[in-house]
């Protein structure tokens, strides 16, 4: 070996032998941070959408209930987790060892005060967060009276039909909803509401329909703006879960056993998606559907629509089950 060094390899070195100067350490908090901010900017989520916390903008009456109570949620896990972390913090900058002392610092157990409270807080937040999602649930999943429209949403693999019981020619005396076989799965509670002389009209979907303005994928389902609209969920085959992202909840669809129903009011016109929340088999990433908004002149417009395209009366709303089984009342909370 030379005695400067000169037959080393120069791997590490740069031009002439020069050694490269190693990148400061502090450039790497700078460029984490210019990271950070790249993230939160690329995002479509403006100022407006953060009090939402994720969640779509609301074109239901009822929506703003849910919407609310998930706020709610964030609000008590915020609280808790700044109690938490400054706990920790605490406990970590002043309980910290100290250098010039190497006993062990004194030990707390059987301290009933702090096992109590660990104990109780925790009972006294889940209760809260109960009372509130039972009052909710409870609200949401109220029924009227008689809604202004029913429609039985039918889930299959690998699409939705919508039957949508309506009295289209304004007579009495043309149809008969109630004795429909194809809608014998609908529970009494929920026929003895259809209205008087519906006859019915009928959408159905499969996984290649798009709707014609958005070109979104699926069929969609038309909904009078500031009216009251019942949804009856059956399936003919597996367990599905009709969910419109903006009405913020979901319901099961379930096949031959229980019939969900719940209400909304669409209080804002335009074109939404809709999709299957439940994993129901190997092409349920494709049961896409919208839900279009519209006033109620063009509602009742568009029913007429399928009637003369020849699609009068109902599709079968699922499998047909026993009627205990089909009239027993769900469980209330």
């Amino acid at each position: 070996m030379s005695p400067n060094g000169s037959d080393l390899p120069h791997a590490l070195g740069g031009a002439g032998g020069t050694p490269t100067p190693r990148r400061p350490t502090r450039r790497k908090p700078v460029q984490a941070l210019t990271a950070g901010l790249v993230l939160a900017t690329a995002t479509s989520c403006t100022y407006k959408d953060f009090p939402r916390l994720g969640m779509p903008t609301p074109v239901t009456e009822e929506a703003p209930r849910i919407l609310s109570l998930w706020q709610g949620s964030w609000a008590a896990a915020l609280a808790v987790g700044v109690v938490v972390w400054g706990l920790i913090l605490w406990a970590a900058i002043f309980h910290r060892r100290n250098r010039t002392k190497v006993e062990v610092p004194p030990q707390t157990r059987y301290n009933m005060p702090i096992e109590a409270l660990y104990t109780t807080v925790p009972l006294i937040i889940v209760s809260v967060l109960f009372y509130f999602t039972a009052r909710d649930e409870s609200e949401l999943l109220a029924l009227s009276e008689r809604p202004a429209h029913t429609i039985s949403v039918v889930g299959f693999q690998w699409s939705w039909g919508f039957n949508y019981i309506e009295n289209v020619d304004g007579k009495a005396d043309t149809g008969n909803a109630n004795a429909d076989p194809d809608l014998r799965i609908v529970p009494d509670r929920y026929s003895r509401d259809f209205p008087e002389g519906a006859e019915g009209v009928y959408d159905v979907g499969v996984p290649s329909t798009r709707n014609p303005q958005t070109g979104n994928p699926g069929p969609t389902l038309w909904l009078p703006r500031g009216e009251k609209v019942r949804f009856v969920l059956s399936s003919r085959d597996v367990i599905h879960s009709f969910w419109v992202l903006p009405f913020l909840m979901k319901q099961d669809v379930f096949p031959g056993h229980n019939v969900n129903a719940f209400e909304v009011t669409p209080n804002r016109e335009g074109t939404f998606r809709g999709k299957c929340a439940e994993l129901c088999g190997v092409d349920h990433a494709r049961m896409l559907f919208n839900v279009k908004v519209v006033t109620p002149d063009r509602y009742q417009q568009h029913l007429k629509e399928l009637a003369a395209k020849g699609q009068r009366g109902f599709i079968p709303a699922g499998i047909d089950i026993a009627d205990p089984a089909r009239n027993a009342e769900p469980r209330k909370l």
